[in-house]
């Protein structure tokens, strides 16, 4: 189902574009907006006659404009049918090294693997394992299989949901092996082939694949711009829930991968209205959540506003990525309907890592830990960027594990096959992208050692300031930082 871009909101998003002369700016401004998401790929743009009107240019502006669009590989016209959102085939994941098996000869010694998003074991997770490996014995009399989890670590993580506003039952808690496998268990209980599911643009890379191989017939919701203050266009997410009427929605309200940006109460309940209104089930990733890098109060549970959302979590970015345990929170009507589908990838997690889990959970300063060491290695890439690049672009997040950057010109895709050469390993924009886009975007996570971010920074400035200079496609005058 093809999605209808008003004039109206087409002016919203172009905003005060560049009219010296006024068809290159449109273009320029149309380009970025569909580079980068906010113009989702495949969607049909207004008429030329309609742009005329709705933006006060002439019609020649506009034909122009829509002429060079298609002329660069960011639309297409179809006879008889309109213009069409898209971009440049070599950018439609051209460069996905962040879904490559580990050990599959893309990493040397001393070089910097900034892919992951992960780091080391938090201090304190070896302690963790050796009072779980003592209590194991107790347990080595059962069969050990557990589909539903381990019913001591089920109740600590609906107590910690309770504690965050959100009354929650040790039976509504299934404990899966990491959030990625919880996202696969949903998918294949709750939609069929071809069932159509609504996600961010850009998201978590592997979320996409996910819900790719679940079947689903991907729509993307664009976030709103990536250096503002509000990370969520509400008013296009609920056009494209209006036009779509998706059967899932997956969502990162919390310090969303790769932007960071967290979701603010309001958003949450008029997101959650609009999804009632059209009987989308939201499937919440709170992945992220306890990451929180300030003292600021977080936002209340988006299930909390939507009582059939779906929430998946996961020890791996509070502890360890090695720690592969997560967990499904689920209405109470579709536990059964889960742990149907979850016995058909697994008969439950590794009851050991249960048990460690379970051990880190009862020490809250081990988390608290875990906060300091990522507060002060995002402060230390922020400082280093803004020194060895200081015509880079970003927004600093409250919490997360990444920062979202955007190039003052250029591809990211050819600058990271370039930073490959000399060890250095990063995803561009279009790995979190459906179809491509956001090519002059660049994630770069913060949970390595503060000398590796500083280092990878350096490497990133020599081969960016070799490189030969293209024309920059961004509109508009360069944004502050934000703290």
């Amino acid at each position: 189902m093809n999605r209808v871009l008003a004039p109206e909101r087409l002016a919203a998003l172009v905003g005060d574009f560049n009219r010296s002369p006024a068809y290159r700016g449109l273009r320029q401004a149309l380009q970025e907006l569909i580079g980068d998401g906010r113009i989702p790929l495949g969607t049909r743009l207004p008429s030329e006659r309609a742009v005329t009107l709705a933006l006060g240019v002439s019609r020649n502006t506009v034909t122009r404009a829509y002429a060079d669009l298609i002329a660069a590989g960011f639309a297409s016209a179809r006879q008889g049918a309109g213009t069409y959102a898209t971009v440049p085939l070599e950018r439609r994941r051209a460069h996905d090294h962040a879904l490559h098996a580990l050990g599959s000869g893309h990493s040397t010694e001393g070089s910097l693997d900034l892919n992951c998003a992960a780091g080391a074991a938090t201090p304190g997770v070896a302690a963790a394992y050796e009072r779980a490996l003592a209590a194991l014995p107790s347990y080595l009399g059962s069969a050990g299989y557990l589909p539903s989890g381990l019913p001591h670590l089920q109740a600590m993580i609906a107590a910690s949901y309770a504690r965050r506003g959100l009354p929650t039952a040790a039976e509504q808690i299934i404990v899966t092996s990491g959030a990625l496998s919880a996202l696969a268990i949903v998918a294949r209980a709750l939609s069929r082939p071809g069932d159509r599911v609504m996600l961010e643009s850009p998201v978590y890379s592997n979320a996409i694949e996910a819900l790719r191989l679940g079947g689903g017939k991907l729509i993307t919701s664009p976030l709103a711009d990536p250096l503002g203050e509000d990370g969520w266009d509400m008013d296009g997410i609920e056009a494209t829930l209006r036009q779509t009427s998706p059967h899932l929605a997956y969502l990162i309200p919390d310090f969303q991968n790769p932007t960071g940006f967290l979701m603010g109460d309001a958003t949450r309940i008029r997101y959650a209205t609009a999804l009632r209104q059209t009987r989308t089930t939201a499937i919440v990733d709170e992945t992220l959540q306890p990451t929180a890098l300030s003292d600021a109060p977080m936002p209340a549970p988006f299930a909390a506003h939507a009582a059939d959302a779906i929430t998946l979590g996961s020890a791996s970015k509070m502890f360890w990525g090695g720690l592969r345990v997560g967990w499904i929170r689920a209405p109470r009507d579709l536990v059964s309907r889960l742990i149907t589908a979850r016995v058909q990838f697994d008969l439950g997690s590794s009851l050991f890592d249960q048990l460690v889990v379970a051990e880190l959970l009862a020490q809250p300063d081990i988390l608290a830990n875990r906060r300091e060491q990522l507060r002060q290695r995002r402060d230390a890439l922020v400082t280093a960027l803004r020194e060895h690049l200081p015509d880079w672009r970003f927004r600093v997040p409250a919490g997360g594990l990444t920062l979202w950057l955007q190039l003052p010109h250029g591809s990211a895709t050819r600058l990271c096959a370039d930073m490959e050469r000399v060890g250095v390993h990063l995803a561009p924009g279009p790995v979190f992208s459906v179809e491509g886009g956001a090519d002059g975007w660049l994630r770069i996570p913060y949970a390595k050692p503060e000398e590796d971010l500083v280092r990878a920074v350096k490497e990133v400035a020599k081969v960016w300031t070799a490189a030969p200079r293209e024309s920059t496609t961004h509109s508009g005058a360069a944004r502050r930082l934000i703290a």
